[in-house]
């Protein structure tokens, strides 16, 4: 009797029927393998018969889903605004934790969900924030490149004219002026969303705790980016009277995202599992949908049960582990497990662990050597920094500077 041993190679990585039957990471990252996008392109993978175009080898094809490739088919130039929105989330990430014990470190050689290393099959708060921040900068992505003009099926958001925000319902309105009228080019978030959401949480079906929770929080993200639009304005009128404006709405700045998703990871929601009853979930409840596309499906009796499917999958409520505590909104990010320690190395997790890393002797902070080391101690070595200085502007139109030797004092943990 002849043994057949059959391997499937995703993404560099062999695994045996069995262990892909049996479960072991059942569950756990499937829909994030397109965090691979992030590498495509690297380093001159751009195809010469279109310019513009980004061209996946592939592995990288390998990173993405049936549904995926057909969006990317659908929408020339999706690809190009996904592989920017990733990573825009992979330089935010690092900037915000640049001074934690986890700093966000990504394998480069390593593809798909495990970009960020196995602490992604941990339901802890910083998996959460991954799913949002990688959420929220492919939204961002995909609704600037629609302005631009990089993807071939969409434009400049126009619904607005005949419909107000949620966001706007507030706007101050200025004295002496007259009504604004819509006019400029508006980033499209309506397409972003919608979008964004068909690629980044295919896969996830909502039907285990961490597959709601990673939906939760990729619409977490989502969330962010469509209610910080800010509404920008040009006066018109004689001597700029401002008799008459032209007003657009604008995305926000990516770091005014990463800074709020910080704070979200600061004070994430603790969930557990359990009987949902199949409540309705107000957070999710509150999302605009703003393509006419998904708006006229209820009116199409041949999708009507995809839509019915759509609603199911984000129809939950989620239970806070501690029951005293308020069930998480729209804007929360959530978790169930606790985060594993990041003081020492762990191969496993791929944690890299603080040694060597540099901290502030004089902080109290978590960038301080006493909670950055972990109580270990740290190093300190005097180091020569060479530095720009003394600059002065000469008519026209040059800086010159002087180069300026300093000794500084840098702390490493042991």
């Amino acid at each position: 009797m002849k043994v057949v041993y059959v391997f499937m190679f995703i993404c560099g990585c062999a695994f045996t029927l069995g262990e892909v039957a049996g479960g072991r990471n059942k569950n756990r990252g499937k829909g994030s393998m397109w965090w691979g996008i992030a590498k495509a392109g690297e380093p001159n993978n751009l195809s010469p018969i279109s310019p513009g175009r980004l061209y996946m080898d592939r592995p990288d094809h390998g990173t993405l889903r049936r549904k995926q490739h057909r969006l990317a088919r659908e929408n020339p130039g999706l690809l190009a605004a996904v592989n920017r929105g990733a990573n825009q989330a992979i330089q935010e990430c690092q900037y915000q934790f640049r001074h934690q014990r986890w700093n966000c470190s990504t394998r480069n050689f390593l593809r798909g969900k495990n970009l960020f290393g196995k602490i992604v099959d941990r339901g802890c708060r910083e998996t959460a924030f991954i799913y949002a921040i990688t959420s929220a900068a492919v939204t961002h992505a995909i609704a600037r490149a629609c302005s631009e003009g990089s993807i071939d099926t969409c434009s400049c958001e126009n619904h607005h004219k005949t419909r107000k925000y949620q966001f706007l319902e507030n706007s101050v309105a200025v004295p002496g002026v007259r009504d604004f009228e819509w006019g400029g080019c508006s980033d499209n978030i309506g397409f972003g969303f919608a979008v964004s959401r068909e690629f980044v949480d295919t896969g996830e079906r909502g039907k285990t705790l961490r597959e709601k929770m990673n939906l939760h929080n990729n619409e977490a993200g989502r969330w962010h980016v469509q209610q910080h639009m800010k509404q920008e304005c040009k006066c018109h009128g004689m001597s700029g009277s401002c008799t008459v404006r032209t007003c657009w709405m604008k995305l926000p700045s990516f770091r005014v995202i990463g800074d709020i998703l910080k704070d979200r990871f600061d004070g994430a929601s603790h969930i557990t599992s359990g009987n949902n009853h199949h409540r309705n979930n107000k957070a999710h409840g509150r999302m605009i949908n703003m393509n006419p596309k998904f708006n006229s499906i209820s009116r199409n009796s041949i999708y009507s049960k995809r839509e019915n499917r759509r609603r199911q999958k984000y129809n939950f409520q989620l239970r806070p582990f501690n029951p005293e505590h308020k069930p998480p909104s729209a804007k929360d990010l959530v978790y169930y497990e606790m985060s594993p320690g990041f003081c020492e190395r762990n191969t496993k997790l791929g944690i890299q662990g603080t040694h060597g890393r540099i901290c502030n002797a004089s902080s109290i902070g978590v960038d301080g050597c006493d909670i950055m080391c972990c109580g270990r101690g740290y190093r300190t070595h005097e180091k020569i920094v060479a530095e720009r200085c003394n600059c002065t502007f000469h008519w026209c139109c040059e800086v010159k500077c002087e180069i300026c030797r300093t000794r500084k004092l840098v702390h490493t943990c042991v």
